[in-house]
């Protein structure tokens, strides 16, 4: 098997330095970058786990299922108070003009998709429907990300953009494989104004699930630069796009407050295209991430749930000193929700590592 020991490759004008271990000859997990699009792949015993787009997807790379190959996207009006925060965002975009949704319709990079299932399915949606094209996986951003006075859309791709320094390491091994990349946030492509480095370690599959850590650190690079959730009052933080699979189920749940520990997590599961058995995905929030536990929002009608950061009616300021770091585990399972005690137990499983 090829390996790459700190080999420079150019992909698209950008310089790529990876750092890949040697792995034994009894390694199952991998992660390498396909060379033909500089997407990152982790795959057991050669099966793909999951896909990082660091290089920019355009509509036409999008990966989506056999039923969905040869579908065209239609954009829909758009009004209210999303055509005003638009206008906000975008100061420089006349407030009589006309707007669809195409306006979300933005190459993007920094976010998981394809996830598969334990058939190889694919459980997560990229580039979906007219009304939300700005979806994509499972996805790190923020509605409003303000630097002084001036406020821009991370999340629906707008002003500012996560793009990748290449900076990228990759790690195999008998339990594990993981990838570590940096992408700056680039304010209107002039000027970086927060640092952030993602890891994401996938673990070998049991015999019902897969583990999969995902850890992003951010760091302000300037002064006066703050994220919050759309309003302040609703999404945004770590964002979940599923497909949307038959007889789609979706629960969340949290422990009081005066509960020792309190836990918190939330459930996926449906029949997805490709398998004719049920699967899903619980997501456990880590209890270390500032404001614990974060609110748990669902959209069922474009199978979303997410645990948003930061807590509504406040903005939280990202410092140049010390970084957020905010940790989320997902569980690709078989079969319908787990049980609250199975559930309970992954929890406390989880905390129970320290890395």
């Amino acid at each position: 098997m090829k390996q790459f020991f700190f080999a420079a490759i150019a992909i698209s004008a950008i310089t790529f330095v990876l750092a890949c271990t040697s792995p034994e000859s009894a390694t199952v997990m991998t992660a390498e970058m396909n060379p033909d699009n500089g997407q990152f792949i982790i795959r057991e015993s050669g099966k793909p786990v999951l896909q990082y787009n660091y290089q920019t997807i355009y509509e036409g790379d999008v990966v989506r299922p056999e039923s969905q190959k040869n579908k065209k996207i239609e954009y829909s009006p758009i009004g209210g108070v999303y055509l005003d925060e638009y206008y906000r965002s975008n100061p420089a975009v006349s407030n009589d003009s006309k707007a669809t949704s195409a306006i979300w319709a933005v190459p993007r990079s920094n976010y998981i998709h394809p996830l598969y299932g334990p058939d190889g399915e694919m459980l997560t949606c990229d580039w979906p429907d007219g009304g939300h094209p700005h979806h994509r996986g499972i996805f790190w951003a923020w509605p409003e990300v303000e630097y002084g006075s001036q406020r821009s859309d991370l999340y629906a791709l707008q002003r500012t953009f996560a793009r990748p320094t290449g900076n990228v390491k990759c790690t195999g091994g008998r339990e594990y494989a993981e990838i570590e990349a940096e992408n700056r946030w680039i304010w209107e492509e002039r000027e970086a104004i927060v640092r952030e480095r993602v890891t994401i370690r996938a673990y070998r599959a049991s015999e019902r699930c897969r583990v999969i850590d995902l850890t992003v650190r951010m760091q302000a690079l300037t002064d006066s630069v703050t994220v919050a959730t759309r309003f302040t009052n609703s999404y945004g933080g770590l964002n979940v796009r599923m497909a949307t699979p038959e007889n789609q189920k979706i629960s969340h749940y949290t422990d009081e407050t005066v509960a020792s520990p309190v836990r918190s997590w939330a459930d996926f599961s449906g029949i997805f295209e490709g398998s004719r058995s049920t699967s899903g995905m619980t997501i456990l929030q880590h209890r270390d991430n500032p404001e614990y536990p974060g609110q748990w929002v669902e959209y069922p009608n474009l199978s979303w749930v997410q645990p948003t950061f930061p807590t509504p009616d406040t903005r939280y300021p990202l410092g140049k000193d010390k970084p957020l770091i905010l940790r989320y585990r997902l569980i690709v399972h078989q079969g319908e929700k787990p049980g609250d005690a199975v559930l309970s137990k992954q929890w406390d499983e989880y905390h129970s590592i320290n890395n």
